[in-house]
């Protein structure tokens, strides 16, 4: 039996470093699991110099990528570098070279990850990638392992810490964004350049993720409707709140019969929901399955050790599928070609937030309006405003196709009696009676 498993490190930030000491703090656990030692063999660094939080000899440290992914020792590589093309280039490398491959590259998978996982079937190796979604939750592997047998209808996700603990501190705290981004910032839940948490656009690679997974269908990122928080107003939230709902950056991947639709929005949830507790920088994924009903898995969405542990329990995986000898055989292809559901197949209810001008007969055009596209109203909530010249409606409709409630977006824009439409949310879930 092999007495020791090597593995090559690609970047050595934050969670690189998170790996390495959970390797070292966990060897008594590793070996009892596995049968053997791991090591890590070598490690791609960017400054050979560098001060490390763990401790390492010069002579596992390398600027050279050939040394890792060329290194005959070597069983593994798990890459936490970042980036796209060339972490891309360096996995299709490891896989050539038959090196079974982990990542935590979200940005990766969303946008190759069909094309690397068809290479490592080839070649005969596993790739996982766990820590991509969702940090410490291991969600990827509840898909495709713990929910085999179901037939997964609808994937809800609170996917982006940043995202949440903003919206977390606009709510309960009646703050505004641009303040609370500052305080994100400063504490390293959010970027010095935010643009792809707030936007949106970190959730949408990771809802494509999981849509892909938990739909056998190659979701690619350009499929994914994407609206981020920045225009989010603590006058929304506040209406949200007294309408029963507490807004969320969420992702959506939804299936009805053979096509399905996935969006990433600011979207009002009821107050009793579990996605509506979810609060700060965690991170939580609410999944519906024909068979086993409705499940939710919470818990930290990012972080060192959060993160590491995803990507240590990726690497056990790996490592037991060698001493069995089946390696690359948990690559599955997607069963389904893709087919996206149109605007006139996509239902839900929306929250809508309009200035219009107090006048007699202001209600009766928008109703006529609202009539004319088939939207029917569930709540209506109206304060006056500037002294009785305006009136600030807030409306959550019934389940209406997006294309009928885009429609009505587009005429109000036109109405004389419409001042201004201030905003639009998608609302998901069902109040208790």
């Amino acid at each position: 039996m092999t007495k020791q498993m090597n593995i090559g490190l690609l970047g050595f930030g934050t969670v690189g470093t998170g790996v390495l000491q959970i390797i070292q703090d966990h060897q008594d656990k590793l070996a009892h699991q596995l049968g053997c030692g791991v090591s890590i063999k070598k490690i791609l660094v960017n400054d050979l110099n560098k001060e490390r939080q763990v401790k390492v000899t010069p002579e596992q440290l390398t600027l050279d990528p050939q040394e890792v992914l060329d290194n005959p020792d070597i069983d593994v590589i798990v890459e936490v570098m970042g980036g796209i093309e060339d972490a891309r280039s360096y996995i299709r490398h490891a896989l050539e070279n038959g090196k079974h491959v982990i990542t935590a590259n979200k940005d990766l998978m969303a946008v190759h990850g069909s094309e690397l996982l068809q290479l490592a079937d080839k070649q005969g190796c596993d790739l996982f990638y766990e820590a991509s979604v969702a940090g410490g939750i291991p969600i990827l592997r509840t898909l495709v392992e713990g929910l085999a047998s179901d037939r997964i209808t609808k994937i809800m996700g609170i996917v982006n810490g940043t995202t949440n603990y903003i919206l977390t501190k606009m709510t309960k705290e009646g703050r505004l964004f641009d303040e609370v981004l500052q305080e994100a910032q400063a504490l390293g839940y959010a970027e010095s350049d935010p643009t792809a948490d707030v936007e949106g656009l970190d959730a949408a690679r990771k809802i494509s993720i999981l849509g892909t997974l938990g739909f056998s269908m190659n979701l690619d990122l350009d499929d994914v409707s994407v609206k981020g928080i920045t225009k989010v107003t603590t006058q929304d939230l506040n209406y949200a709140d007294q309408l029963g709902y507490t807004m969320k950056l969420v992702g959506i991947a939804n299936r009805s019969g053979d096509k399905v639709e996935v969006s990433v929005q600011p979207t009002l949830i009821p107050h009793e929901h579990p996605l509506a507790s979810v609060d700060d920088e965690y991170n939580a994924v609410y999944v519906y399955g024909e068979a086993v009903g409705e499940t939710m898995f919470y818990g930290p969405g990012a972080g060192q050790l959060p993160t590491a542990t995803a990507i240590v329990s990726d690497l056990v995986e790996v490592l037991k599928n060698k001493r069995l000898g089946v390696n690359g055989n948990s690559v599955v292809i997607p069963q389904f070609n893709k087919k996206l559901q149109t605007d006139d197949e996509i239902f839900s209810k929306y929250f809508l937030r309009i200035h219009a001008k107090d006048v007699p007969g202001t209600f009766s055009v928008l109703t006529t309006l609202f009539d004319e596209q088939g939207v029917s109203l569930e709540k209506i909530l109206q304060v006056p405003l500037n002294q009785g010249k305006l009136a600030e409606i807030i409306l959550v409709t019934h389940a209406v196709t997006k294309k009928n409630y885009e429609t009505v977006i587009e005429k109000l824009n036109d109405i004389d009696v419409v001042v201004e439409v201030k905003s639009s949310y998608r609302v998901e879930g069902e109040m208790k009676k």
